[in-house]
């Protein structure tokens, strides 16, 4: 839950305490301060900023969540939960930018990990049909929609109502 320059500011510090540590020849506090800065290590590149990430873009800043986004190193390399939130709140920050293609590509990279929620993932998949409709590639949105339904008792009211709105959508051009 570090922004990377908090967390290479930490990892100096236990750097520090690694250097005195063995030049006062107290070995498990060493191996404590390694331990510590192979964790931080470990923590950017299979958390990242994620959580970070979430915060700023519950509150609206949309432009901090992509920055913090930016950070993480490789996407690829991030723990499965953590892959699909990054997928999620990215899709959702380029929907904001209007930048519906790259919204899709997200969302449909997130619906392919595990989320939060039976809602969360069903939401990736409402958005992707969503941005087809509006794009008029029909059958593709249908196809995202079907895959919602294994989920409907899982879901809120809110979200049905969302995919029934994108149903009535897909009825109009039949």
């Amino acid at each position: 839950m570090f922004t990377t320059r908090a967390r290479i500011l930490v990892a100096g510090l236990f750097m520090i305490m690694l250097a005195i540590t063995i030049q006062l020849k107290v070995y498990q506090l060493t191996a404590l301060a390694v331990m510590f800065i192979c964790f931080l290590i470990w923590g950017y590149f299979k958390q990242g900023t994620i959580v970070l990430a979430a915060k700023a873009f519950h509150q609206k800043d949309y432009d901090k969540a992509e920055g913090l986004l930016k950070e993480v190193y490789k996407p690829g390399w991030l723990s499965k939960r953590r892959r699909g939130f990054y997928e999620f709140i990215y899709g959702g920050v380029c929907l904001q930018k209007r930048a519906y293609d790259e919204a899709e590509k997200h969302y449909e990279l997130a619906a392919l990990f595990p989320l939060r929620t039976a809602n969360d993932h069903v939401a990736a998949l409402v958005h992707v049909a969503n941005i087809n409709v509006r794009k008029g590639n029909y059958e593709k949105a249908r196809a995202y929609l079907q895959l919602t339904e294994k989920h409907q008792d899982n879901i809120t009211a809110k979200m049905k109502d969302v995919i029934q709105k994108v149903e009535q959508e897909l009825q109009k051009h039949k």
